[in-house]
């Protein structure tokens, strides 16, 4: 079967998950290219800069010519204009993510008109897991094994470390 459309998937991804895997991986089911943005949210103080959560990603997908990593700190309607592409894919765990997924649709297709959204729901064995819960179990020692793939695990770790040796000196 031949791909011919693509789709934007942009998040903070403060760290990538196991759940953001299977929704780039689901996207790549229906689309030729997948551009996975990086967003950068100035409300927000993430954990991991912007390059590294693209690396992250880039561990994610070693080799998947059809997975573009960008980062991107506009709105996602500037985003989708400037990756040539109309569909923008959110994921949804719960009706409450749906609710601010819709308000956050209404006030970007004012933006861009040819904007079109697709709702992917999380897969079921996921719901659990969020960017948030690996935040919360690194804050308090506990081990992220199955929440994130093993290299961003490894990836994560090291980063940490690294911050912690420059913080003792």
């Amino acid at each position: 079967m031949e791909y011919k459309a693509k789709c934007v998937f942009a998040g903070t991804f403060d760290p990538p998950t196991i759940g953001h895997k299977a929704m780039i991986e689901d996207c790549l089911q229906m689309f030729g290219e997948t551009v996975v943005a990086v967003m950068v949210n100035p409300g927000k103080t993430p954990l991991f800069t912007k390059e590294e959560r693209a690396e992250m990603l880039r561990l994610m997908f070693p080799g998947e010519s059809r997975v573009k990593i960008v980062c991107f700190s506009g709105t996602a309607a500037e985003l989708l204009r400037r990756e040539n592409a109309r569909v923008y894919v959110r994921g949804v765990r719960s009706v409450s993510d749906y609710e601010r997924e819709t308000a956050d649709y209404f006030i970007s297709s004012k933006l861009n008109e040819d904007m079109l959204v697709a709702y992917l729901p999380c897969r079921q064995e996921l719901l659990h897991v969020s960017s948030t819960a690996v935040r919360n179990c690194l804050k308090f020692s506990v081990p992220i094994r199955g929440l994130v793939t093993e290299e961003v695990e490894k990836y994560v770790y090291a980063a940490l470390g690294k911050r912690t040796e420059k913080e003792r000196k």
